[in-house]
């Protein structure tokens, strides 16, 4: 009998109460569709074994569960409940191990009985265990309270499913605590696509969308109530601007008027150098670093003159050698100078380049957990960080909360250098930041232009140049570092892609397919998409094997020695959105597997529980996106037809700057011309560039 439904993880020899209809499926034939399951207690020693040994009991794999039902026998689970200082009489067991079973067993215990009151609603056993950790014992009540507290509080569950649960609750679809969480939900997804605030046109409009109710339940006066009721709670703020009326989550306004009013206060703040200060400094930097061109000695008389200075340029212009300048300049005034970029892999590059140690944002500003508060910046306002000079790398990638926080704990009179290439991909968080401090006009900037002969020499930087400059690339030419391959058939492409990473580019290089090769892709859901070529490249990289472990996220394999990527923010493990490593041990009695992150300031081995896996995902393909502020040996890019929703211009320059040996577009001539010709980037609603300039006559 078939049975289909929303279930844990089960073994087989488990026994199940189950209640649902019959249905005919097209292509599988008669099955019981469940709406309700209860797990019941084994009555048998091989039932026993499956049943501890099902993953859920940390402590507990197949051969601990034998001896203790070897040794116990159908009186397991009562002794487990009721004497369970007993299971020290097994052997291997010891009083730390049985603690931690008996913790685990009650927690587990727990989690069962909100699997069973969420079962039906889509909730799935990780998002149940979050909900748990959060709530604790209290989880049924709490979510039954306010089910839409759900889905500001966990990760992986969103409006929807909490929606159906409060429907299910019995609360009307037009009630006021609805229709104030759609505001929240949809102005936080918003965030999560880029933007700062939603006009409110196009507020209502997708709040309309989400709930899906008539005109006549919704109507606009009722939005228009809620909206003024978070408002007069401070929950919104409302704001007219010339192109009508934005509306901002809280957090989100504080963070973009704040970062205005900071921004303008450095820049006239700042502690002025005397004439003679500035000139003895870049007379002693001319002598001492004659390979400075014309344009950095000027970024470097702008720094001496400005509180706040944004420098960008593309690759080749020589930032990094800015930063070097700049770093040896102020050191010169005895000054004391940080160095920071937005994530590991970008502040480890900065350490490797000026020998001097540069810290993630995070890191800088001491993002720590503490008792009673949670996750907090330490350096604030309150706590300023020690620097007279501040300089970010990768500034491109600095979202409007990360910048507002950073801004509140440099002293008043520090100087801040941003340094990025504003023609990349903006920030995956809300916010523009770079490119709103360049268009206020009020804010110094610098473009470096002029690009180093050696770069010069590379087509990865010639035709990165081109492609922003809305030129056709070089393609093909003979001992150099850029290569296209013509292949217009999306299935034949992602083929083409499998064999350059397992055998075709490993044997040019050589490369390590793993640690050298990184395939980017415009879009997830494609035939040469991410989804697909991560379970080609992993069956072609590292296949199925007795001796490789494997565990299961949202039905991937994840297998020992895979390559995967951190998919959100955890501040708790430190690490973050886009940190790539390699599954290095999976340990399926403890229920843990262990990935070891490379891209890191240093090589680290963070420790996942089985029911945090759906933050990794499988990386042997990534999305441009998710390769902001990385670099790689080689990079293969499918450009392909298939992809013209995503093919823009920023998006390909993106890509091809982020090899630094090898760039190999493969894909057709035609979806090339469409990314080139197609400048238009996708608009983020920001004001920070308008505040800036208001700002600027209100001082």
């Amino acid at each position: 009998m078939t049975i289909v439904g929303n279930f844990p993880p089960m073994k087989e020899g488990e026994s199940l109460q189950i209640s649902g209809e019959w249905q005919v499926h097209s292509r599988y034939g008669k099955q019981i569709l469940v709406d309700r399951w209860e797990r019941l207690l084994p009555k048998t020693t091989a039932g026993l074994k499956g049943y501890l040994s099902s993953g859920l009991i940390k402590g507990i794999g197949p051969a601990t569960a034998d001896k203790i039902v070897d040794h116990f026998g159908l009186d397991t689970l009562e002794i487990i409940e009721n004497e369970p200082h007993r299971l020290q009489e097994v052997d291997s067991i010891g009083a730390k191990k049985a603690a931690g079973i008996i913790k685990s067993y009650r927690q587990y215990k727990d989690v069962q009985n909100v699997l069973v009151f969420l079962q039906g609603y889509g909730v799935g056993v990780g998002q149940a265990m979050r909900l748990y950790r959060r709530y604790g014992p209290d989880t049924i009540n709490q979510v039954q309270e306010n089910p839409y507290r759900m889905a500001e509080d966990i990760f992986g569950i969103g409006f929807k499913t909490a929606d159906k649960i409060a429907r299910q609750l019995g609360l009307p679809e037009n009630a006021p605590e609805r229709v104030q969480a759609s505001i929240t939900y949809t102005l936080s997804r918003a965030a999560e696509q880029g933007h700062v605030y939603l006009p409110r046109e196009v507020l209502f409009e997708r709040i309309k969308e989400l709930l899906d109710v008539s005109v006549e339940v919704l109507e606009e006066t009722f939005l228009e109530e809620q909206l003024r009721y978070m408002v007069e709670q401070k929950r919104l703020f409302c704001e007219k601007q010339e192109s009508g009326e934005a509306v901002y989550y809280a957090p989100f306004y504080h963070a973009e008027q704040g970062t205005a009013r900071l921004i303008l206060q450095l820049s006239k703040l700042a502690k002025p150098y005397t004439r003679l200060e500035i000139e003895g400094v870049l007379s002693k930097v001319k002598h001492d670093c004659s390979h400075l061109t014309d344009e950095q000695l000027e970024v470097l008389d702008y720094a001496l003159h400005n509180g706040v200075l944004v420098v960008t340029g593309g690759p080749g212009t020589g930032k990094t050698t800015t930063i070097k300048a700049l770093l040896s300049t102020f050191q010169l005034m005895k000054q004391k100078v940080l160095l920071a970029a937005p994530t590991g892999r970008a502040a480890k590059r900065v350490t490797e380049a000026t020998g001097e140690e540069a810290f993630t944002i995070h890191r800088l500003l001491e993002y720590t957990y503490t008792e009673g508060e949670g996750f907090r910046f330490q350096r604030n306002e309150d706590n300023h960080v020690n620097a007279r000079i501040v300089i970010i790398d990768e500034a491109s990638m600095v979202d409007q909360m990360l910048m507002y926080n950073l801004l509140k704990a440099l002293p008043s009179g520090c100087r801040l250098i941003m340094v990025g290439d504003v023609d990349q991909l903006p920030a995956v968080g809300a916010g523009n930041v770079l490119k709103d401090l360049i268009n206020a006009g009020n804010i110094p900037c610098f473009r470096l232009s002029y690009i180093f002969r050696q770069a010069r020499e590379s087509m990865i930087i010639v035709n990165a140049h081109r492609v922003n400059q809305g030129e056709m690339p070089y393609l093909n030419l003979k001992r150099k570092d850029f290569f296209f391959m013509h292949e217009e058939d999306p299935e034949q492409a992602a083929q083409l892609v499998v064999q350059l990473c397992r055998e075709r580019l490993p044997n040019y290089g050589p490369f390590d397919p793993l640690l050298d090769l990184q395939v980017m892709t415009p879009m997830r859901k494609t035939a040469a998409g991410v989804d697909r070529l991560n379970l080609l490249l992993q069956e072609a990289l590292n296949p199925r094997a007795r001796d490789k472990v494997e565990a299961s996220s949202k039905g991937t394999i994840l297998r020992l020695g895979d390559k995967v990527m951190q998919i959100r923010n955890n501040y708790q493990k430190e690490v973050f959105n886009g940190d790539i490593g390699l599954i290095t041990a999976i340990d399926r009695e403890e229920t843990e597997l262990v990935v070891t992150f490379r891209d890191l300031l240093q090589p680290r081995p963070v420790v996942y529980d089985f029911t945090e896996l759906d933050e990794l995902v499988l990386s042997y393909a990534v999305s441009v996106h998710k390769s902001q502020g990385s670099e790689y040996p080689v990079i293969i890019m499918p450009v392909l037809t298939q992809h013209y929703m995503l093919l823009q211009r920023n998006l390909l320059y993106t890509g091809i700057t982020r090899a630094r040996k090898l760039a190999v577009l493969v894909g057709s001539k035609k979806a090339l011309a469409i990314a080139i010709r197609n400048n238009k980037a996708e608009e983020r609603y920001t004001f920070l560039a308008g505040r800036l300039r208001l700002g600027d006559l209100d001082c």
